[in-house]
């Protein structure tokens, strides 16, 4: 009869936090979408603030989003995805494995803002990039590459041992076996660590605040595209906060708020999408 009791007290208690998680969810959902709709609209993001127009949007900052999105993942997926197969699959000496995924889990613990404190020395000065989108790239490369690697091992460490013995025996070459046979197997958990580095990429705002600056100028030529990199550029989540601080414009502050809320939603809307696809066509085959 206790015993009993106390199964239901703790199966009470844990549909009352997620009760409570699911109403706190709906609740922030909700507030973002009542104060930010009615300043979300098509001249909003297809435009640049400009107080000679009359004009504010934030179509600079959606620009500079993308473009670090793009740069960033391009610089930490190889590195990342390399630094796992390397980890998991060839390197033999188990205390420099060990040293490796030391230094890898304490990079996922930093603060952020030691990051864009690093970068700002580093990259803007050091190395002369001064307040641009690449300092801020690189940057945000070191601080997804342990979210990439982790994911990326885990999800090797998923695929059976049989895969690897019997593609041996068969005569493949190791890394025609990491090409074939791994990284296939692998797949969907690779996918879902580069759109959960997305997601953190979109999400991120003191490491770019001190390394790729503040501008919202959107580029109106292909060369001014092209030389965006090397210049200032704010995001959304940054010129979120500087809305909602130094320039005390809240209405903007809400709308981008709403823009980036609808697109986290999307991110891990298609991780799950990914990840039972992914699932189904295992299972068939």
């Amino acid at each position: 009869m206790k015993r009993k009791l106390i199964d239901n007290t703790v199966q009470a208690l844990i549909y009352l936090c997620t009760i409570l998680s699911v109403l706190i969810l709906a609740g922030i959902i909700i507030y973002i979408f009542v104060k930010g709709l009615p300043y979300v609209s098509l001249s909003f993001l297809t435009s640049v603030t400009s107080p000679l127009k009359g004009t504010k949007g934030i179509a600079g900052n959606i620009v500079n989003t993308l473009m670090i999105i793009i740069m960033t993942m391009l610089m930490a997926t190889p590195i990342g995805i390399g630094g796992a197969i390397y980890l998991n699959e060839y390197a033999s000496n188990k205390k420099l494995v060990g040293i490796i995924e030391y230094a890898t889990e304490t990079l996922s613990g930093i603060p952020s803002i030691i990051f864009g404190l690093f970068g700002m020395v580093f990259f803007n000065e050091t190395l002369g990039l001064g307040y641009s989108l690449l300092s801020g790239c690189f940057t945000l490369t070191l601080m997804v590459l342990p979210l990439l690697i982790r994911n990326t091992q885990e999800a090797l460490k998923t695929v059976p041992e049989s895969y690897r013995t019997g593609a041996i025996g068969l005569g493949s070459g190791k890394w025609h076996m990491i090409r074939t046979i791994l990284i296939p197997s692998a797949l969907p958990g690779i996918i879902t660590g580069a759109i959960l580095a997305v997601g953190r990429i979109v999400g991120e705002s003191a490491a770019l605040l001190f390394t790729a600056g503040s501008a919202k100028i959107l580029p109106k030529t292909l060369m001014g595209f092209l030389e965006k990199p090397f210049y200032s550029g704010g995001t959304l989540t940054v010129q979120m906060y500087l809305s909602a601080t130094s320039e005390a414009d809240f209405n903007t502050a809400f709308g981008i708020a709403l823009v980036l809320l609808i697109i986290v939603l999307l991110i891990n809307y298609a991780t799950k999408l990914l990840s039972k696809r992914f699932d189904v066509n295992r299972g068939t085959n």
